[in-house]
């Protein structure tokens, strides 16, 4: 496994070491204490979700507030999606930048994204399955986030506008000058 570093202050690309031959391939999708030694974060999940889309859907931008926050690890077990993740903690350096990375079921890419920032997805490919590791369990009450579209954070989804699928909550968001976060 190697941890690559982001622009974003604390958030992470994971690579992992594939063994590959003849039959198919293995590797190790997540090891707790390799990644704790690694990135010296806590690495204890409590709650796997997985997702599965049609090309031009767009999941985000979505965080939980408060002691409900999440930190993530995830990546994409089947097609390709443009994942995103926003630096929505007020006292960072990296406040207000974004950080995308394409990850597919071929390069098997995961990118840990911490408490306190905006998540997003959007699948460039005719299905995904998106899966989610989650450091705390998800809390309706506790839900923010920032319209996927928001012109001070100006983020590529890499999809035409048109072919854009959002869910009617995506669709009102808060904008980022808003700080529903």
């Amino acid at each position: 496994m190697k941890i690559k570093e982001t622009p974003l202050k604390d958030c992470y690309i994971i690579e992992p070491t594939v063994f590959e031959d003849d039959r198919g391939y293995f590797y190790e999708k997540y090891n707790e204490q390799k990644f704790e030694q690694l990135t010296g974060l806590n690495g204890h999940f409590v709650q796997d979700n997985i997702s599965k889309s049609s090309y031009g859907v767009l999941r985000g931008l979505h965080l939980q507030k408060g002691e409900r926050s999440q930190a993530k690890l995830v990546s994409c077990l089947e097609g390709k999606v443009l994942d995103v993740a926003v630096d929505l903690r007020e006292d960072s350096p990296t406040f207000g930048k974004w950080f995308s990375i394409e990850l597919t079921a071929e390069n098997k890419l995961q990118l840990y994204v911490p408490r306190g920032f905006g998540h997003g997805f959007s699948v460039l490919s005719e299905t995904a399955v998106f899966s989610y590791k989650c450091d705390n369990f998800y809390d309706k009450e506790s839900e923010g986030g920032v319209l996927w579209n928001d012109s001070d954070l100006n983020i590529d989804w890499k999809l035409p506008l048109a072919d854009i699928i959002l869910s009617d909550k995506d669709q009102v968001l808060p904008t980022f000058a808003l700080r529903n976060f």
